[in-house]
Formats: structure tokens, C-alpha cells, sequence
């Protein structure tokens, strides 16, 4: 299973930035996969943002879920972040992975590459 991250590497504040994870080898409709994004700020620790499942549900971050939304496209096989309000301290490293099921989550089974995401004041 492959997941690549792709959007804009610059983005002014206030602006909402999109990021796509094209996933190949898999369907992100197959049962019981958690398809989620996962961000890091610059010397700072790994942050779940948000999780959408195998059958479309989603779940957020409590302290993002205002300015978060994530979405799929089935018949592209990807599944997309959208962030808005952005700011500085939302630079970092954003990468989409995979948990195989539920239990899997925080214990991610697949990592995309990850895409640098600067913020510009």
C-alpha cells in the first residue's frame, strides 16, 4: 500500500490549505481501514487531526474540529484535509497513513512520504 500527500507548500494566513492522499494498492472503502491525517509542527511531537473511516465516518481532533474538515473521493481513491483559518503555528509536516482497523489506530500500518506545509505571515 502506497499513500502520497500532494497540496500547496506555502500558504498565507487566514487562508484554508487542501491536501489530497492518493492511496494505491488498497481501497480506502475496504472494511475496517481508518484513513487519517497527522501533522508536525517544527520541533513538536506528532498530532492526530482527524480520521475518516472505511465507511465515511469522520472523527477530529477536539482542539482542530472548528477549522477541519476531511472528505474522500471514492472513485479516485483519495481522501482529502481541508484546513482553514491558517496560521503560522499550523506549519509542519502533514502526512496521511493508514490503520488496518480500529485497534490500529495511533499504531499506523502505512505512512505517506509527508508534505511540508509553511505558513506565512
Amino acid at each position: 500500500v502506497q499513500l502520497q500527500e500532494s497540496g500547496p507548500g506555502l500558504v498565507n494566513t487566514s487562508q484554508t490549505v487542501s491536501l489530497t492522499c492518493t492511496v494505491s494498492g488498497d481501497s480506502i472503502t475496504t472494511n475496517y481501514v481508518y484513513w487519517t491525517w497527522i501533522r508536525q509542527p517544527p520541533g513538536k511531537g506528532l498530532e492526530w487531526m482527524g480520521t475518516i473511516t472505511y465507511s465515511g465516518t469522520t472523527y477530529y481532533n477536539p482542539s482542530l474540529k472548528s477549522r477541519t474538515a476531511i472528505s474522500r473521493d471514492t472513485s479516485k481513491n483519495q481522501f482529502t484535509l481541508q484546513l482553514t483559518a491558517m496560521s503560522p503555528e499550523d506549519t509542519g509536516v502533514y502526512s496521511c497513513a493508514l490503520a488496518s482497523t480500529r485497534d490500529r489506530m495511533g499504531k499506523y500500518d502505512y505512512w505517506g512520504q509527508g508534505t511540508q506545509v509553511t505558513v506565512s505571515s
